[in-house]
């Protein structure tokens, strides 16, 4: 069995939509091994859908009421899978990246 190690970063996202690589090209089928997010001053969230805006959703990340506190999460193993793409719908959220492979 082998290990998954290459991992790679998305671009910023900042308002609902696919997350996407440094060419802008729409992340396929990934395992998300972490998230950063950057919170806004009023709590809020990030939820992350396979399959687009009215994908399933794999998980909802919710964030403290502060500018100044980033959150960042590491997925144990070999991170989530999503298995047609990545989108993510936010709510009071600065930025979000996701580390995946």
């Amino acid at each position: 069995m082998s290990m998954q190690t290459d991992v790679q970063v998305s671009q910023v996202l900042t308002a609902d939509g696919q997350f996407t690589d440094q060419a802008s090209a729409t992340i396929g089928r990934a395992r998300v091994k972490a998230v950063y997010i950057i919170p806004s001053a009023t709590a809020g969230s990030v939820v992350f859908k396979n399959g687009g805006a009215s994908g399933t959703t794999i998980m909802t990340l919710n964030t403290v009421a502060s500018a100044t506190q980033p959150t960042y999460v590491l997925f144990p193993g070999e991170g989530v899978l999503f298995s047609t793409n990545v989108h993510g719908t936010v709510a009071n959220v600065g930025s979000v990246t996701i580390f995946y492979g």
